[in-house]
C-alpha cells in the first residue's frame, strides 16, 4: 500500500433499522486508500461496498466512525463545507452515467465547474479531452452517444475539476466489453499518468483486475485484500470466497 494515504474510513459503521429489522450495512470498517493508486471494492450483494463507497464520497453519512479526504475530516461538517468540498476533492462516476439530456458532451463535463462559477484549466481539460478520445464529440447531445461514449463523458467530467479522489460505482456495468475496457484502460491511465487516485465498485473480475489492490467486503467488513490482481487471480478468489471467513 502507497504510504500516502489520500483517503481513510475510521471505524464506519452504518446501520439501517432497529431492533430485530436493524441491518449493519457497514460494521467497523477501517480500510487506507493510497494517493496514486487504484482500488477495487468487490463483494457479494448486500456486502456494504456501496454503502462504504457513498460513505467515502460523502454522498451518505456514516452512523460512527470517520472519513478523511486528502487530510479533511468529513464526517461532522456542515452542509456549505460538505457541498465545496464534494464539489472540488471529490469526482464521482455513476453506473447510469447521469448526464443532463439537454446539454452537449461539452457542456456536461464543464457543468460542476459552471455551477462553482469557476474556468477549467485549459491545458488539464485539453489533456482529458484527448485522453478519453471525445474531441469531435463535444458538441454532441447524449442521445447522441453511445453508451461508451456517454461514460466516457461522465470520466471526464468527474475529472476535468483535478479532484483529490474520484469514486466510480459499476462504471463498466452498463456497458458491453468493448466499451468497459476502454473505460478501465482510461482510468488506469488517469492514475498511472496522471497521478490520480481512483477507488472503484465492481462486480466484475476482469475490471478489478485493472486495479492495483482490491478490497473483499463481507456482510460490512473487509475479509481479505489482494495486491497486484489479475481477473484470473480475482476470480478464484470469488469462488472461494466465504464470509464466515472474517478477520478482525
Amino acid at each position: 500500500m502507497a504510504t500516502d494515504v489520500i483517503a481513510q474510513a475510521i471505524d464506519l459503521r452504518k446501520i439501517y433499522g432497529e431492533g430485530d429489522a436493524q441491518v449493519r450495512a457497514l460494521d467497523g470498517v477501517s480500510v487506507d486508500f493510497g494517493r496514486g493508486q487504484m482500488t477495487a471494492i468487490m463483494g457479494p450483494s448486500g456486502s456494504g461496498k456501496s454503502t462504504l463507497m457513498h460513505c467515502m464520497a460523502a454522498l451518505d453519512k456514516p452512523t460512527s466512525g470517520e472519513v478523511v479526504i486528502d487530510g479533511t475530516t468529513v464526517t461532522g461538517l456542515r452542509d456549505k463545507p460538505l457541498t465545496k468540498l464534494r464539489r472540488d476533492r471529490v469526482g464521482f462516476i455513476f453506473q447510469s452515467f447521469n448526464l443532463v439530456p439537454t446539454l452537449t458532451a461539452g457542456e456536461n463535463i464543464t457543468l460542476p465547474l459552471d455551477i462553482a462559477g469557476r474556468k477549467p484549466d485549459p491545458d488539464w481539460y485539453d489533456l482529458v479531452i484527448d485522453t478519453v478520445g471525445l474531441r469531435d464529440r463535444l458538441r454532441h447531445k447524449p442521445n447522441e452517444l453511445s453508451g461508451g461514449q456517454q461514460q466516457r463523458v461522465a470520466c471526464a467530467r468527474a475529472l476535468v475539476s483535478k479532484p483529490a479522489i474520484v469514486f466510480a460505482d459499476e462504471p463498466t456495468g452498463n456497458l458491453d466489453s468493448s466499451a468497459s475496457a476502454g473505460i478501465l484502460e482510461f482510468l488506469q491511465k488517469s492514475v498511472r499518468e496522471f497521478d490520480q487516485s481512483i477507488v472503484i465498485v465492481t462486480h466484475d473480475p476482469i475490471a478489478a483486475g485493472y486495479a492495483d489492490r482490491v478490497l473483499f467486503l463481507a456482510d460490512g467488513r473487509i475479509v481479505d485484500e489482494m495486491h497486484e490482481p489479475t481477473a484470473d487471480k480475482v476470480l478464484d478468489r470469488m469462488r472461494g470466497f466465504d464470509g464466515s471467513a472474517r478477520r478482525s
